[in-house]
């Protein structure tokens, strides 16, 4: 029941605080790309565009540095057993985000937040653009620490503990450079369908239709091509998962014996974690073997082996993970990226038709898109953490012996509910004010400067 309800918790804190970061990762690169337009162009419509959508970004920036904050907390709370075993490899890369990273992000935020009328046009530039140095800095160092879950290297066992002794063999971590890459792209989508959907409800409700089709046009620019990259760099990551935990890649597909080739279900009913035999709708001949391993005919080690083979390796246990959750989560990222990558090549389109603002059914579903990327973006977390388990360090620590030895479930359950409150809160007063700001009206043109002059604070 305890470990039950610290995961839940974690779980429920993490996604909640993974809405966020793809959001300010994201907006601050196509918020950086709108400035760095108005300071070639010297146009002020890109300077309205850059203080709009940079109100944008801080109030999600506010907000979701109160919700990582509580992760920190959990390790020693809920997690001190794991803390103490994996402190000396894992507290290196979290210091480094909190050190280095964080406070690049954070300080050049405020620069660029507080320096409008202060700062040069080009040092300005210079501050948001390492905002978004900072956030991407910040998220590699947190990826680093969580491949290392997935796949530790780069440290030997002394006395039972894991001790880091090659810190650059955690940054060259296959696990961490495909899932990294990953993470970076999925979250310069979010921005952009995020963009998007602001650009399409002020153009569909009577909004500055010369203005909005300039963040209409570079979102669906930014858009199509990081989605289609983000699912090429998602089909690598599926064979490096393929090679160092097979248990995560056959769970997602349910295949509970090896296959030679192998056939990916678009659709199953069953599957779950005691439906040895689901009935698989529209099977794919060869796809499984594709994106297990890259080869036509390649070689996936079935559930039902996979357990065995751990069995004798690491002792008696069940080391399936969830198979519901790693098939569902696995389908419900791809389709969805398909649709993502399908509205936003419609949008090319009429883009290019010149029909982008007046297509009312495509602004609709651009508007309705934005929810798509965040839904993706859970189902990828789910299939990350969901398919490492019973493990939390993947062959070092099981999950149940990662608990604090003095957690009692009510204390769990207590505050499982004030964190449910809390970000419940949290979440809806950042809805309001993102859906309150991103629906009013452009401020009004100012006068034209030369490059050097600072320009007047934005107005909130």
């Amino acid at each position: 029941m305890q470990e039950t309800l610290a995961r839940w918790q974690f779980a429920f804190t993490s996604v909640n605080h993974f809405f966020f970061v793809p959001v300010t990762i994201g907006l601050a690169f196509v918020t950086a790309m709108l400035q760095t337009s108005w300071y070639r162009r010297r146009t002020p419509e890109y300077l309205r565009l850059t203080r709009f959508f940079g109100t944008l970004l801080v109030i999600n920036v506010a907000i979701g540095v109160v919700t990582g904050l509580v992760q920190e907390f959990q390790f020693g709370m809920n997690w001190s057993a794991y803390s103490r075993l994996v402190g000396n490899v894992f507290g290196a890369p979290l210091a480094m985000e909190g050190l280095a990273a964080f406070f690049l992000e954070s300080t050049f935020l405020g620069l660029w937040l507080f320096g409008w009328d202060k700062l040069s046009r080009r040092v300005h530039l210079a501050t948001i653009w390492l905002v978004f140095l900072g956030s991407v800095l910040s998220a590699a160092f947190i990826m680093a620490a969580n491949s290392w879950m997935q796949h530790p290297v780069g440290y030997v066992m002394v006395h039972g503990s894991p001790q880091l002794n090659d810190i650059w063999a955690l940054f060259t971590n296959p696990v961490f450079v495909w899932g990294y890459a990953k993470v970076v792209l999925a979250a310069i989508v979010t921005g952009a369908a995020v963009m998007l959907a602001v650009s399409a409800w002020q153009l569909r409700h009577g909004g500055d239709r010369a203005v909005f089709l300039i963040p209409a046009r570079l979102s669906l620019a930014v858009l199509v091509p990081a989605i289609l990259l983000t699912m090429l760099v998602g089909d690598e990551l599926g064979v490096i998962e393929a090679r160092y935990q097979p248990m995560k890649i056959a769970a997602a597909e349910a295949q509970w014996t090896t296959c030679q080739p192998c056939s990916f279900s678009l659709f199953q009913i069953g599957g779950g974690n005691n439906d040895q035999t689901p009935t698989e709708i529209i099977a794919i001949p060869h796809l499984l073997s594709l994106l297990a391993t890259n080869h036509w005919n390649g070689k996936v080690v079935g559930l039902d082996p996979l357990q065995s083979q751990y069995t004798k390796q690491y002792g008696p246990g069940y080391y399936v993970p969830n198979v519901f959750i790693q098939y569902w989560s696995m389908r419900v990222m791809a389709y969805l990226a398909v649709i993502v990558f399908l509205v936003g090549l419609w949008g090319l389109i009429l883009a290019r038709r010149k029909k982008l603002a007046t297509s009312r059914r495509f602004l609709w579903c651009a508007i309705w898109m934005a929810v798509l990327p965040f839904v993706i973006n859970t189902a990828g977390w789910l299939l990350t953490e969901s398919g490492r388990q019973p493990w939390i360090v993947q062959g070092i620590m099981l999950t149940k012996n990662g608990l604090s030895p003095t957690v009692s479930t009510t204390y769990l359950i207590i505050s499982l509910a004030v964190f449910v409150l809390l970000y419940g809160a949290l979440g809806t007063v950042d809805l309001i004010l993102m859906l309150r700001y991103s629906r009013r009206q452009l401020e009004r043109p100012q006068p034209e400067q030369d490059v050097d002059t600072p320009v007047p604070a934005m107005q909130y």
